[in-house]
């Protein structure tokens, strides 16, 4: 089992940029050395027989299949528009090209 010394867990949050109290670099050194343990075990374990894969789960389309169908009528899209012009959305421009 390894363990991280205080000053590795102080180098470790120098580099994070934290700021850590004693109690906290003890329980970090602990928690942290957990961690580095179980990557060690998992290190350890034969993956020679699984091939390569991006994930583990089969792969499948989520989207739906484009189909062609009536869209609502153009006077109940545009009823609940803030501003409309003749028959489209009125938006203010965010574009300044003066910029």
């Amino acid at each position: 089992m390894s363990h991280l010394s205080a000053a590795e867990v102080k180098h470790v949050a120098e580099l994070a940029k934290l700021e850590l109290s004693e109690e906290e670099i003890t329980l970090f050194a602990t928690q942290l050395s957990a961690v580095l343990d179980y990557a060690a075990a998992l290190q350890e374990v034969d993956t020679s027989h699984v091939p390569p894969t991006a994930t583990v789960l089969p792969l499948r389309s989520v989207m739906r299949d484009d189909e062609v169908r009536p869209s609502l009528p153009l006077e109940e899209v545009l009823a609940n528009a803030p501003e409309r012009q003749g028959d489209y959305f009125r938006v203010h421009a965010i574009l300044d090209g003066s910029q």
